[in-house]
């Protein structure tokens, strides 16, 4: 789009000073945050829907920094993650009208850094790339070890980077509400119920049977993931993996399992501005 920057060539065009605005487009969120140097100083979370145009963005993303005291005009560069074509267009076009920038679009076969050993690169989801940079960064470089990432999203992934640093691929499982929603809409007789820690294992009525069935299950799950995906990285004898979450509810899980080590809410964001620095470091060079 007229908006959007794909990879390092074209970004020497844009203002390099100021702070940067990091935007995630997830399938349930727009995750908005603002940079100064590598602290991340502000954030928001807008509901995704597909349907917004460039103007009302423009409009509740310009209300959002009123709120926060925030001149648009602080801001020097844009970057942005994507896995709604829908409303990548429109966030360019955005940025473009009441930035008066051009967004950096994260491309899986851009040179942000990190190998993408996937058989095909460009079907790697931008979330999954950042995150997995962002978590090699802070937990795998220094040590030398593998990084396990598990994104509670929509969908549940996980993302698994060598001690090298090089995207290796990893696994896609329906998230938690989704799974709540299909016993819904499939079974007649059970009801809708919200996803959290019930007080008990075995429940004593459908509601608190689902609600253990969806959470510990859950929890299961991911134990049983992380435990196989750990015996294929750690094959090669590289030491042992570091488990991250992030995601809505990856601090809920993390409390009810050992296997996961660190809880990162803001994993995505951080890898944005990674790659930015890295981008814009290239551009300048």
């Amino acid at each position: 789009c007229g908006g959007c920057e794909g990879g390092a060539p074209r970004v020497a065009r844009m203002k390099r000073d100021g702070m940067l605005l990091a935007i995630d487009v997830g399938n349930t969120n727009v995750t908005l945050g603002v940079f100064d140097g590598e602290t991340l100083t502000q954030s928001w979370r807008l509901a995704t829907l597909k349907e917004r145009t460039a103007d009302e963005l423009g409009i509740l993303v310009g209300d959002l920094f009123q709120a926060r005291g925030l001149d648009k005009a602080s801001i020097g560069g844009v970057v942005v993650a994507s896995v709604v074509p829908a409303l990548t267009g429109p966030v360019c076009e955005m940025i473009a009208t009441y930035f008066d920038r051009k967004a950096v679009v994260v491309d899986p076969t851009a040179d942000t850094g990190m190998p993408v050993r996937y058989d095909s690169p460009g079907e790697v989801g931008a979330d999954r790339l950042v995150n997995g940079i962002a978590a090699y960064e802070r937990f795998g470089r220094a040590r030398g070890i593998p990084i396990i990432i598990v994104d509670f999203g929509t969908a549940t992934t996980f993302d698994c980077i060598s001690a090298r640093g090089e995207y290796l691929g990893g696994v896609i499982c329906p998230g938690v509400q989704i799974s709540a929603d299909a016993l819904f809409q499939r079974a007649a007789r059970l009801p809708r119920v919200d996803v959290r820690r019930p007080d008990r294992i075995i429940g004593k009525t459908t509601v608190g049977s689902m609600q253990s069935g969806l959470f510990y299950g859950y929890v299961a799950m991911v134990e049983g993931m992380v435990a196989r995906i750990r015996e294929e990285l750690e094959g090669d004898g590289t030491g042992p993996a570091c488990c991250v979450a992030t995601g809505g509810m990856a601090g809920i899980v993390a409390a009810e399992t050992s296997v996961i080590e660190a809880v990162e809410p803001e994993l995505t964001l951080q890898g944005l501005q990674m790659v930015w620095a890295r981008i814009g470091a290239k551009a300048t060079s």
